[in-house]
């Protein structure tokens, strides 16, 4: 049973005071004001009423808010997560940043919602005490896997452990054939009898994963339906509805994803939802999904595994609408958090997708080493450097950064709170890119002599150089590995990578974004306003929007054409259901179709945008020269054209209107100079120590010019200008910096 929040007023005053007791990191309306005096007490309280927006990422770390209304950004907020209670946290982090600023939860109009409350679940294994239902001889799939091994030569080599354990699997005696037809019935005794013993042992969650389910799942249903009946308290998910695609592993592990979290989602949604109303929210909050569009929460409980990835989602977004409002298309988006960074290819102002995500891996960034989960995902590589990165000297005498992270607690050693490796934060404070009585907008003294030292005896004094030089070896080496890293993913993609803008977000993002981008080529940096919290401005711009899929061989010949209408009018009636729930009607939904094909004996497959029928063409033709240009756009032309090509699996994304968006601070005025003073920083062996202008952030104003080197501080990010670069503040309050390339970063 779920129970919702009731907050009265006293207890609204109680939760106030609490969230000064527990050392909360707030980045609220008070933190603000000192860089917008015109947004104190700004609120809505006046004769004409705005409706607000706000958005809400819970991160690993911190709980990151922004309210937006119709001329920009109002305020934006940022607290440390609680863990142990996640909506509780939210709703104590939104109330101080409403009370600061005078605004009225009643008039939120849209609020959205992302978390990494699934995948943390999934890392953690706090999910329902699952079993798994399949046809007979097959309950060791989830075991066997693809029988790959992701490292050869690691002899005790540790492989994904599956969510539900072998004595909770059990097969029953069924099978549907490839063609759908039923070559054995399903014992729906024996299904009964399953039921009643893992219900009598405590089971509360069932997946029912049965061969060829996509194709034909009428014996799925119909073991749902004698579940129901002989133990009703038993949550049941069937393959069919949560993943109705080839390939048993992936359908099995992503459907046991999907029901081993969903009480756990169902839960903590009720709870936000009730308490979100208990503060005066009217309406019941978004959900942002992992494929860049939102959805209603019912939607949500129904698939939790499509919030997978939220809040990385809103980062990409956040980047897809700033770029568009600045001509910018074509970005390559890198998001640098303290422990992990990510990058995303963005395309014409779409995300790269992808469809296949890993969780709870044994090794964090080694591919094969998780669960994988059958999802749409935007497409992002993540790499092991982060402000609290680990730097040591490796086996070869060389510096090396991460993957391994201090995090926040203990933290950097400058944070002084025990952290003993040191790091990159470390690092960066040595060399004058970080300020010791700035960082976070001067609520947290870093501790410089401290990092110093370390720097010193871990790294300088072994390896017989300067701590200088040892410090800007670690900075210069994770630039470089992130740069190896979006290289490597942008050619995998088919991309030329210095061609794309870089586009950066997060707390370290704009400071070690420059380098980035002259080690990759790029020609520019662009730093968005508000970079920190980037994911929820993101969330804000997204539409409503879901994906729906189903596999159906097909020979690509002239009888596709009338295989293809039928089975998108089905995909979009069910899109359109789904969305529906949303408040989209469907006359205001827009559809995008494509196919998944490969050459005839091929075992992976390429995406392709469907065409659009048409009198004047063959559809199946048409199709057919969009594969073979999409094939040779990634691998060349590898395959003589007379080869058959055969599609595999059909999807749909149906999504609404797009929300208006202003991702800049409402009302800004530059109202005093921006330069704020002066300091020493190093900006490699070619140029070494400089003094350089500090600016502030909050008080540039459009079109300014920021001559490099200089160095532009806003509390909860850096953005350092190298001398080779050229700042510019745009009208929408980015910075774009154009650079010069020098391999490696800068000279």
């Amino acid at each position: 049973m779920v129970t919702g929040l009731r907050l009265s007023h006293d207890d609204c005053a109680v939760a106030h005071r609490a969230l000064a007791d527990r050392r909360t990191i707030l980045q609220d309306g008070r933190r603000y004001a000192r860089g917008f005096p015109h947004l104190t007490n700004r609120g809505v309280m006046t004769s004409v009423v705005k409706t607000m927006r706000v958005g809400i990422d819970i991160g690993g770390t911190f709980t990151d808010l922004s309210v937006l209304d119709d001329d920009g950004i109002v305020a934006v907020g940022k607290a440390l997560t609680t863990h142990g209670s996640p909506a509780q946290g939210v709703l104590e982090a939104l109330m101080e940043l409403l009370q600061s600023h005078d605004i009225d939860a009643a008039h939120i109009g849209t609020l959205v919602h992302g978390t990494t409350l699934v995948t943390n679940a999934l890392i953690e294994r706090r999910g329902a005490r699952t079993a798994l239902m399949t046809t007979e001889g097959f309950r060791d799939v989830v075991e066997m896997g693809r029988e790959h091994r992701y490292d050869l030569y690691d002899l005790d080599i540790e492989m994904p452990v599956p969510l539900v354990p072998r004595r909770l699997r059990i097969g029953v005696p069924e099978r549907i054939l490839a063609t759908g037809e039923v070559a054995e019935p399903l014992d729906e005794e024996r299904v009964a009898t399953v039921a009643a013993e893992l219900a009598a042992e405590g089971v509360e969650a069932v997946a029912v994963c049965f061969l060829h389910s996509h194709v034909n799942p009428e014996h799925e249903q119909r073991a749902r339906d004698v579940m129901r009946q002989v133990a009703p308290g038993l949550r049941v998910a069937l393959s069919s509805d949560v993943n109705p695609e080839v390939r048993e592993y992936e359908r099995f592990s992503t459907t046991i994803a999907n029901v081993y979290v969903q009480r756990i989602v169902e839960e903590y949604l009720a709870e936000l939802r009730s308490g979100l109303h208990a503060l005066g929210v009217r309406d019941a909050p978004m959900i942002m999904l992992s494929n860049g569009g939102v959805t209603a929460i019912e939607v949500a409980q129904r698939f939790p595994i499509r919030m997978l990835e939220s809040g990385p989602a809103g980062g990409a977004l956040g980047a897809v609408a700033v770029g568009r409002s600045i001509g910018e298309p074509d970005l390559l988006a890198f998001d640098m958090g303290g422990t992990t960074a990510k990058l995303c290819m963005i395309e014409g102002a779409e995300p790269l997708l992808t469809h296949t995500f890993e969780v709870s891996r044994v090794y964090k960034l080694r591919a094969g080493s998780g669960l994988p989960v059958r999802a749409p995902v935007i497409d992002m590589i993540e790499i092991g450097a982060g402000g609290g990165s680990n730097a040591r000297i490796n086996s070869l005498g060389l510096i090396a950064v991460g993957p391994e992270s201090s995090g926040s607690e203990p933290g950097p050693v400058c944070y002084g709170k025990g952290g003993v490796p040191v790091t990159v934060t470390d690092a960066d404070l040595v060399l004058g890119l970080l300020d010791a009585g700035s960082f976070l907008g001067g609520r947290m003294e870093l501790d410089l002599d401290a990092a110093h030292d370390a720097i010193r005896t871990q790294i300088a004094e072994p390896l017989g150089i300067s701590v200088t030089d040892a410090a800007w070896g670690i900075h210069a080496t994770v630039n470089a590995n992130m740069a190896d890293a979006a290289r490597v993913h942008a050619i995998e993609r088919g991309c030329d990578v210095d061609r794309l803008p870089l586009f950066v977000s997060g707390g370290n993002g704009p400071l070690h974004g420059p380098g980035v981008a002259q080690a990759l080529g790029s020609p520019s940096l662009t730093v968005p306003p508000a970079a920190g919290v980037l994911s929820t401005l993101g969330f804000l711009s997204a539409p409503p929007a879901i994906d729906v899929v189903r596999s159906h061989f097909s020979s690509v010949d002239e009888g596709l054409a009338s295989v293809a209408a039928g089975i998108y009018e089905s995909l979009e009636e069910e899109a359109a259901t789904l969305l529906s729930a949303s408040g989209v009607s469907h006359a205001n939904i827009t559809y995008v179709r494509t196919v998944e094909m490969r050459f005839e004996g091929q075992g992976t497959e390429v995406e392709v945008m469907a065409p659009t029928p048409h009198a004047d063409i063959r559809w199946d033709q048409a199709l057919n020269d969009r594969f073979h240009e999409a094939y040779r756009q990634r691998f060349g032309p590898v395959a003589p054209e007379r080869v058959p090509v055969e599609v595999l699996t059909w999807r749909v994304k149906a999504s609404g209107p797009e929300p208006s968006q202003a991702l800049h601070f409402a009302s800004h005025h530059a109202e005093r100079t921006a330069v704020k003073g002066t300091r020493r920083a190093y900006f490699g062996p070619e140029h070494g120590f400089q003094d350089v202008d500090v600016y502030d952030r909050h008080h540039l104003h459009s079109g300014q010019e920021i001559p490099g080197p200089a160095i532009v501080e806003e509390p909860e990010s850096t953005l350092v200008v190298p001398p080779e670069g050229h700042a510019t503040v745009l009208p929408n309050q980015a910075i774009r910096v154009a650079l010069t390339s020098h391999e490696g970063g800068w000279k």
